[in-house]
């Protein structure tokens, strides 16, 4: 499978607002298929002291972007389903995001967070519209 990591790099250079803010980082990348890595800070962590759970989740909706974006069409989210699982404070943390089901109008992709100890943290499967394909 084509690796497509920079071609991803490249589209995203000018509108990586929301992952600089939140200290996100692609990995990999390649068709309906992503991996993103966030870096836990004070700023990701809730008044408990683990991170946030809106923290992982737009680490799952931005990998699913990603993803969704490779084949070629704008997507948008629709609708998400999230379980979180285990709680984190520090260190780094890692979505793998891989497509259940690509179809003409609508996609369904599952994202999987661990922590540095690779403890699955949470699990979110987030279904796109494509704009346009």
């Amino acid at each position: 499978m084509e690796d497509l990591t920079e071609q991803a790099l490249e589209q995203l250079k000018d509108v990586q607002g929301f992952m600089k803010n939140n200290n996100y980082k692609v990995i990999k990348v390649l068709e309906n298929y992503c991996e993103l890595e966030g870096e836990v800070s004070e700023n990701s962590l809730n008044p408990y002291g683990i991170v946030h759970g809106g923290y992982l989740f737009g680490l799952a909706d931005t990998a699913a972007g990603i993803a969704a974006r490779t084949t070629g069409g704008k997507a948008v989210t629709i609708n998400s389903s999230v379980n979180y699982l285990h709680s984190c404070s520090k260190g780094h943390i890692k979505a793998i995001c891989k497509c259940i089901k690509s179809g003409r109008s609508i996609s369904l992709f599952e994202v999987s967070i661990y922590d540095e100890e690779k403890t699955l943290l949470m699990t979110c499967n987030i279904s796109y519209f494509y704009l346009e394909k």
